[in-house]
């Protein structure tokens, strides 16, 4: 068997990446652009909008090679004797501008601590938005409390505000808050109904990485946020999360319930415990060095799916049926995870969302439907026949709570209009936003018949 050194490991990963390589200011070759007023969309026999692909994801080079060997030949794999996690949650906190970050074994263990951390359990209620990655319902019931889901605003696909005030009781320990999409729910409503009834705000900037409200990072406003590496993000090594809070009173207590129990992060020292319970959920030094490497192209990444979603928004407010995301006022960055949008068939001739989608994947722009309707889901609505459940809530409770988390504008626009394209097309060229709206004017034009196809 050949023998796999440092330099040849070091040699090949680069050569393999090299395809991966982003440039930005690059255009491809065969995307060339066509008139709509001679062209017809591709699903009809013409040619495709968009026929060189969005780049490949993950994106990396010899610098997250480099940082693998250097932690293989360290000898330090785990936290609890390495450097290389210390490192990462300094250069986190820094780029976040908060005191305190805590990298964890994913986004949802990130959740999971906080809630963890709050002491929240059976008998306490966390709010929660009905339009998200079910991880956040997960970790409610990971701690036997009681996920109160909220409807959204069909307008930002983020919870209404106006909406939790009346989902409050006096068990609820907890709002938290999506920022889905990468773009910022609106803070300012949410913290102020917080101040208002003492409860504390947790950010759920999972998809968010470097979005900005007033000036200042997501997960910064509340008392703490979570953030996932899980690898479809737009910072990831796989899997990994973090935690940061400008709380030094918070941030041990979190620090303690991922840790054990422990408030040390030496392997030679084991003290008596904090809090009352405890976890493993320690990131590794082979993540947190994937993540330092990823993280020198991050800026720069954020940059470009900022510019290039807000000048797709602007060509598609252009074209009636399709409505993109709302922004709040108080957004200066989105992350864009996901560019989320309305489709109104109205405007395409009644041309189905189904037909639109394979119209646009014919053009080589493939949108997705995006998130459900949790509150509907047998996995979600099953919890009000779990026997733990009863015993702590009692029947005739959870029979109600099945009434109190129905959320009706997210059955309808989840049925009927939301749609999304991922962050990787968000890292194309503007020749390449320009092609997607290109596509969707095509499939206006001739839409009769395409929905008569």
């Amino acid at each position: 068997m050949k023998t796999i050194n440092r330099r040849t490991f070091i040699g090949a990963a680069a050569t393999a990446s090299a395809g991966k390589a982003f440039r930005p200011d690059s255009i491809l070759a065969n995307s060339g652009s066509h008139s709509i007023n001679n062209v017809k969309p591709a699903i009809l026999g013409g040619p495709k909008a968009q026929p060189g692909g969005f780049p490949g994801w993950p994106i990396y080079d010899h610098t997250e090679a480099k940082g693998l060997l250097d932690t293989l030949y360290s000898n330090h794999w785990g936290r609890l004797s390495g450097k290389v996690t210390s490192r990462f949650e300094e250069a986190h906190s820094k780029m976040y501008g908060v005191k305190h970050s805590l990298g964890v074994t994913s986004g949802t263990s990130a959740l999971y601590a906080m809630l963890g951390a709050l002491g929240i359990g059976p008998g306490d209620e966390v709010i929660i938005p009905v339009y998200t990655f079910i991880a956040t319902y997960n970790v409610v019931v990971l701690h036997y409390a009681l996920p109160v889901i909220v409807d959204m605003d069909p307008e930002s696909f983020q919870i209404d505000p106006k909406k939790i005030e009346a989902a409050i009781t006096k068990n609820t320990k907890a709002i938290m808050p999506v920022h889905i999409g990468g773009t910022p729910c609106n803070l300012d409503a949410i913290l102020a109904i917080g101040r208002k009834y003492n409860i504390p705000v947790i950010e759920d900037a999972c998809q968010a990485h470097l979005a900005e409200w007033k000036g200042k990072k997501v997960g910064n406003w509340g008392l703490g946020g979570a953030f996932s590496f899980q690898s479809s993000k737009n910072l990831n090594c796989g899997e990994g999360g973090a935690i940061i809070t400008n709380d030094t009173d918070f941030y041990r207590a979190c620090f303690a319930f991922h840790h054990q129990g422990q408030q040390s992060a030496t392997a030679s020292i084991v003290a008596a415990g904090a809090g009352i319970r405890g976890s493993n959920l320690r990131i590794t030094e082979f993540q947190s060095n994937i993540l330092l490497s990823q993280m020198t192209r991050l800026e720069e990444q954020a940059k470009i799916r900022n510019e290039n979603a807000l000048y797709l928004s602007s060509m598609f407010k252009e074209i009636p049926g399709l409505t993109p995301a709302k922004l709040y006022e108080g957004t200066t960055n989105g992350a864009y995870h996901l560019f989320m949008f309305r489709y109104d068939k109205e405007g395409f001739s009644g041309m189905r969302r189904e037909q639109f989608i394979k119209a646009m994947a014919a053009e080589g722009i493939q949108p997705s439907l995006g998130y459900g309707k949790m509150d509907k889901d047998p996995y979600v609505t099953g919890l009000a026949g779990n026997p733990f459940y009863r015993k702590i809530y009692g029947e005739k409770e959870m029979k109600r709570w099945l009434e109190r988390i129905d959320c009706p504008v997210n059955a309808r626009v989840t049925d009927e209009n939301a749609l999304w394209f991922l962050q990787t097309q968000m890292l194309g060229t503007n020749t390449q936003m320009e092609q997607i709206a290109e596509a969707a004017r095509k499939i206006q034009k001739y839409s009769g018949e395409i929905k008569n196809k």
